[in-house]
C-alpha cells in the first residue's frame, strides 16, 4: 500500500483503488474539498494519470487523474472550477517528486490492466443520497428518483416565493448547469428538463436555485450539480444495459411518462423491434410469439413492404429517448440509420 501526501490531500493506493482524504483544517483549504472530505476512486475508472514535474508552485509537481468518459461528474459540470478545488488533482513540493512520479506510474499501470468500469461508479464519487443543500434563496433535496427545489429563503424573489417549489423526476432531467459566483456575488445551479433551458434571468427562473457569497453556498450548489449528473449517467447506463439484455417487457409494465421504468421499457421494446424480422405496432410491451417470430406462417413468405408510418413513429420515439439522455448520439444515429434503410 502506497501513500502520498500532497498540499490538498493524501492519496493511499492499494492496487485496486485510490483512497483520497482531503485536508480540512485551516481557513485556506478549499471549501469544496472540505465538504467532500473523502473519495475512493477505483482504478477501473481511471483512463490516465497526468504527472508534470516542476509545473507546480516553487518547482513542485502536479498530478491529475483523468477518468474515463462519463466517469467524472465534477469535470462535467465544473469547467469554471478553480484548479485548487479540483477533486482529482494533487500538488506537492519538489522534494517528493520521485515518490509522486513512482505512484503515478503504479496507478497508470494498474489502470491499464483494469476491467471495464462499472457504469454506476460516478454515483460513488459524489455525496450519498439523499443530498440536501441550503442557500440564501432556498433549498434543494436530491433523492434516488427525484429532485425538489424550494424557494423559501430571505433572498428568493417574490415570484419564486409565490410558486414555492418545483419537483423533477430524475428521468426527466436532461442536463445541469453550474455557475460560480459572479461580480455581484451570485452563483447558481440550473436544472434543464425537456432539452432546453428557461430564458428567464436566474432571479426569476423556476429551474434555478441561486447561491450567495456567504459560507460555502456556491460549492454546495456545485456538489448538487455533480451529484445529479452522476445519477443521470447511471440511469442512462442502466437503460442502455436493459436495451441490450433482450429482457421481455410485460404488458402494462410502464405506468406512465413520469416513471423512469416506462422509458426503460419503451426504449427496450423499440430497439427490439428494430432488430426483429418485421415491425410490430404494439409498443411498448408486446412480447407475444407473433412479435418475436415474425408472425405465424412467416417462414418462406415474401418480404412485406416497409411500413413507413411505423418507421417514422419509431424514429420519433428514439428521438425522445435521445433528448432525455437515455441514448447516446452514436446509438441514436445508428438506430435511426437502420430504420431509414428499411424504407
Amino acid at each position: 500500500m502506497d501513500e502520498l501526501r500532497g498540499d490538498q490531500a493524501s492519496w493511499v493506493f492499494d492496487s485496486q483503488a485510490i483512497a483520497i482524504r482531503y485536508e480540512t483544517k485551516g481557513w485556506f483549504r478549499s471549501p469544496l474539498l472540505k465538504l467532500l472530505e473523502r473519495v475512493d476512486v477505483p482504478v477501473s475508472a481511471i483512463q490516465d494519470v497526468d504527472f508534470r514535474p516542476g509545473a507546480g508552485r516553487r518547482n513542485g509537481w502536479v498530478m491529475n487523474l483523468r477518468l474515463h468518459d462519463r466517469m467524472d461528474p465534477y469535470a462535467a459540470v465544473g469547467a469554471a472550477l478553480d484548479d485548487k478545488a479540483q477533486p482529482f488533482r494533487l500538488t506537492g513540493p519538489a522534494r517528493t517528486e520521485l515518490v509522486a512520479e513512482y505512484l503515478a506510474d503504479q496507478i497508470r499501470f494498474a489502470a491499464g490492466r483494469a476491467a471495464e468500469p462499472d457504469p454506476a461508479t460516478p454515483t460513488r464519487l459524489v455525496p450519498a443520497l439523499p443530498l440536501y443543500i441550503r442557500t440564501c434563496e432556498g433549498t434543494a433535496r436530491l433523492e434516488p428518483d427525484r429532485l425538489t427545489l424550494v424557494w423559501a429563503g430571505a433572498h428568493a424573489s417574490g415570484y419564486k416565493k409565490k410558486k414555492q417549489r418545483r419537483e423533477y423526476d430524475l428521468a426527466d432531467i436532461t442536463g445541469v448547469e453550474w455557475a460560480p459566483l459572479d461580480d455581484w456575488g451570485w452563483g447558481f445551479v440550473r436544472i434543464i428538463a425537456g432539452g432546453t433551458a428557461d430564458a428567464a434571468k436566474p432571479k426569476n427562473d423556476l429551474n434555478v436555485l441561486r447561491a450567495g457569497d456567504g459560507g460555502n453556498e456556491s460549492h454546495q450548489a456545485f456538489l448538487l450539480a455533480a451529484t445529479v449528473t452522476a445519477h443521470r449517467w447511471a440511469l442512462g447506463a442502466a437503460t442502455r444495459a436493459a436495451l441490450g439484455s433482450g429482457e421481455a417487457v410485460q404488458d402494462g409494465a410502464g405506468p406512465g411518462l413520469d416513471d423512469p421504468e416506462w422509458w426503460k421499457n419503451t426504449a427496450r421494446t423499440a430497439l427490439e423491434a428494430v432488430r426483429g424480422p418485421r415491425p410490430t405496432t404494439d409498443l411498448p410491451g408486446d412480447t407475444g410469439a407473433d412479435a418475436a417470430d415474425g408472425g405465424p406462417g412467416d417462414g418462406g413468405a415474401p418480404p412485406q413492404p416497409a411500413d413507413t408510418t411505423w418507421i417514422f413513429e419509431q424514429i420519433e420515439r428514439l428521438g425522445d429517448l435521445h433528448a432525455k439522455g437515455l441514448l447516446t448520439d452514436e446509438e441514436f444515429s445508428t438506430k435511426k440509420a437502420e430504420l431509414l434503410d428499411r424504407i
